[in-house]
């Protein structure tokens, strides 16, 4: 008798193969026979698919749970989006390795660069660890609803060694402190590191405003670090950079000299917008040189969240709006929904500063994200354009927006992958051979974006619900989300609806699937606030054919394991 037996479901198995109506066997948490008019025994579990859409789980590996991980087994929002394995350390930032009394510096460059707040980490995490070996351990020693993979965060790794030396991106590493670099990071990876991370963007700063530690880190660091790789012959080398003059040949010459696989993360921004297909020719010509190299995209533009509560909205600076600071977010939004007075100041007495003034050009592409929750507005749609038709301030417009669904409005601010007002560019980027998705940061940037709904959206919108361009067939985009990401980190037993391949599986109904609309709401440590968003379409969740959700909903299994280093594949 088997485990679980799925029938008569819609197979998309994650190779890009045409979905075929199937019956799908588990034992021991590994697929065992994937049928098509052969019948398969009876089970233990049986669930009829009826059509449902069966996919592999979500394999997502660009999230930001360094510290999530270790106090919440359930890793939401990402459980909630059929996301059965995730991957953090990412962008250079994480908490291991880290000398007692130095967790402060770890937490000030992640609140800074991930934007998850002081009090929230500090009294969530317990820091039960030094070395990275160490925080692997500590990371095994708890159950959770998915598989987890860590890497090793340059930031954490420099500080570690040099001190306060190595928070200063300026400051060059003494051969001796390459050579300890060197020997932690090809201990980690033994130990099971996934990769190892560093960041060379302006982006990424510390609460207190410096840049990440490896932002200049010059070649004979990164050829030091290259070579703690090549020796453990594990490990990919993950990258959030500008790509300024020659960087990606220096990243590319350290993939060459580790002889490991190089991910880095792509995005269209405003001041480059045709840098993102410069970078994406560099990676395609690496790969037909041999080497193995990928770009992680997003399926959607990367959209920075504003509400009344949350880290940004027109008003936060405003003299009238800092007057309420002390007051509680229930007490504040019945004091603006209550005073007119209060409200006419906010509009019209605004403050000539610059976060106004970026307001005034940020406004012309905000959009109201309504119960469609539509994630390519058109331009015509954004606040400054609606306030115009209106013969409105667009102050005005955003104010009343933001105090709708009881307060608890948000609007949708594309910053990135959006500048022509469209997602063709993402589409692009999406059908590129050489890109994964990867840039959801779930996780990370709690009161300002949720994009860890990702891979919700990827099949809503580019296989169902897309209007202003064409669609993308669903066994591609299964594929960009499973088989693919899983590659990139030598994931191979996951990722494929197969026999011999793990049971994370996603059952689906697709008419059904939507997203909610994103909210706000205090449920991190210390009270914590984070945006949230879920979806409803997930029938049955399944890890290590285990099933940890139904219909939304967790079932309180636990069957997540800390993955150490690359998985074999099936033989």
């Amino acid at each position: 008798m088997h485990d679980l037996v799925i029938r008569g479901a819609q197979v998309i198995d994650g190779t890009g193969a045409a979905a075929k109506v199937a019956d799908v066997a588990v034992d021991d948490g590994i697929i065992t026979a994937v049928q098509n008019g052969v019948e398969i025994g009876p089970a233990r579990q049986e669930i009829a698919a009826d059509g449902l859409l069966l996919t592999p789980g979500w394999v997502d590996i660009h999230t930001h749970y360094d510290g999530q991980a270790t106090w919440d087994p359930y890793l939401t929002p990402s459980s909630w989006h059929g996301v059965t394995t995730a991957v953090f350390g990412n962008c250079s930032v994480g908490f291991a390795p880290v000398r007692p009394g130095n967790e402060p510096y770890l937490i000030n460059l992640m609140e800074g660069v991930e934007d998850i707040p002081e009090t929230v980490l500090a009294e969530g995490i317990n820091f039960n660890w030094e070395s990275f070996p160490e925080y692997l351990d500590a990371l095994a020693s708890t159950s959770r609803i998915m598989d987890i993979g860590a890497q090793v965060p340059h930031a954490a790794l420099r500080y570690y060694v040099m001190g306060e030396r190595g928070a200063d991106f300026a400051e060059r590493p003494t051969e001796a402190e390459i050579t300890r670099m060197s020997d932690l990071l090809e201990e980690s990876l033994d130990a099971g590191a996934l990769g190892f991370t560093t960041s060379r963007t302006v982006k990424h700063r510390a609460a207190d405003g410096r840049l990440t530690p490896g932002y200049g880190a010059e070649e004979a660091e990164l050829t030091g670090l290259a070579q703690a790789m090549k020796r453990a012959g594990s490990g990919v080398l993950e990258v959030n950079s500008d790509f300024g003059e020659g960087d990606f040949a220096k990243l590319r010459a350290a993939a060459e000299i580790a002889g490991r696989p190089l991910s880095v993360l792509l995005v269209q921004v405003d001041n480059a917008p045709d840098l993102w297909r410069q970078t994406l020719d560099q990676v395609g010509a690496a790969c037909a040189d041999g080497l193995d190299v990928t770009a992680q995209v997003g399926s959607r533009s990367i959209g920075m969240l504003m509400g009344l509560e949350a880290t940004v909205h027109p008003f936060t600076t405003h003299p009238a709006w800092l007057e309420l600071a002390d007051l509680s977010p229930e007490q504040r939004l019945d004091r603006i929904r209550n005073d007119t007075d209060l409200q006419r100041r906010l509009v019209d007495e605004r403050p000539d500063d610059g976060h106004v003034q970026w307001m005034n050009t940020v406004l012309q592409r905000t959009f109201e994200l309504d119960a469609s929750v539509d994630y390519e507005p058109g331009p015509e749609q954004n606040i400054a354009a609606r306030a115009k038709a209106l013969g409105r301030d667009p102050f005005d417009l955003a104010l009343e927006l933001m105090l709708a669904d009881g307060g608890n409005a948000l609007l949708l601010h594309p910053f990135e992958n959006y500048c022509t007002g469209d997602l063709e560019v993402v589409k692009e980027m999406l059908e590129d051979p050489n890109t994964v998705c990867g840039v959801a940061d779930a996780g990370a940037h709690v009161g300002l974006i949720c994009d860890a709904s990702s891979p919700t959206s990827l099949l809503t919108h580019w296989a169902r619900d897309r209007k202003r361009g064409d669609k993308m067939p669903l066994e591609f985009l299964v594929r960009k989300q499973t088989l693919d990401t899983a590659r990139v980190y030598g994931l191979m037993d996951r990722g494929v609806i197969a026999p011999g391949y793990k049971a994370d599986l996603n059952l689906i109904d697709f008419q059904a699937l939507r997203l909610h609309r994103p909210k706000l709401v205090y449920d991190l440590p210390a009270g914590g606030r984070r945006i949230i968003q879920k979806a409803e379409g997930y029938r049955h969740t399944f890890v290590s054919g285990v099933e940890v959700m139904r219909d939304g909903v967790a079932t309180g299994e636990l069957p997540g394991q800390l993955l150490r280093g690359s998985q074999s594949a099936p033989n």
